[in-house]
């Protein structure tokens, strides 16, 4: 298959997913695909806390960790900085000299990771792995690249779905616990909200308070 028709169909299986976690494996195994790499794993934000957002092999997990843990790295770097890092040997690369060292002893000696983006926010970094150094070519940074373009796009999408998901099935929640209060206590569907916002407080909310009583259906516990 040639790169352009490779890259039309993982626009178009990324298009597909729907789920952001199953949009993040599918990209780290496209990205294990096309440049042909030993590993690849996506650090995401959220909330400006970075977290791993999936991996294609365990030691991916540890590794990303470790640069949280010891606070630098390539990853990191790549979403704070807004650009492509590329890391020719990590055991001699003097960018990080606490993360550097831990990856090279990982087996992982040559790093590329590049930022995940929107116009509107950065959601990320697509990082790939290889155990020898010096392993990526100016041609697999402009692949990855390009990859990166097509999972942010996916991403951001599959956020917005999940969002709207998760915004509809909270009303609808709200919805069921008001209808119960109007039917119980004989009260208006401005009254039913008003008195579910009355058992909220720092600990709960109004979601937490409506998913309780639909699953009880007994108003008492609320007090």
């Amino acid at each position: 298959m040639q790169q352009a028709e490779q890259f039309a169909h993982i626009a178009a299986e990324l298009a597909a997913e729907s789920d952001p976690a199953e949009t993040l494996s599918s990209i780290c195994d496209f990205a294990v695909e096309v440049i042909d790499c030993s590993y690849a794993g996506i650090h995401v934000v959220r909330d400006r806390e970075i977290e791993t957002g999936a991996a294609s092999d365990p030691l991916i997990e540890h590794a990303d960790k470790m640069q949280t843990v010891v606070g630098e790295g390539p990853c990191l770097d790549a979403i704070w900085e807004h650009d492509t890092l590329v890391v020719e040997d990590a055991a001699t690369d003097s960018r990080w000299p606490k993360f550097g060292p831990i990856a090279a002893e990982l087996g992982l000696r040559s790093i590329l990771s590049v930022r995940l983006f929107t116009y509107h926010e950065t959601l990320g970094a697509l990082n790939v792995y290889a155990s020898g150094v010096r392993e990526f070519s100016p041609d697999d940074i402009a692949t990855v690249q390009v990859l990166a373009q097509h999972a942010s796009i996916a991403l951001a999408s599959a956020r917005k779905g999940s969002d709207l998901r998760r915004a509809r099935d909270m009303r609808h929640l709200i919805g069921q616990a008001q209808g119960i209060l109007m039917e119980r206590f004989d009260l208006s569907e401005e009254q039913a909200f008003r008195a579910l916002r009355g058992f909220t407080d720092h600990s709960r909310r109004l979601t937490d308070v409506a998913e309780q009583l639909v699953t009880t259906r007994n108003a008492a516990p609320l007090d």
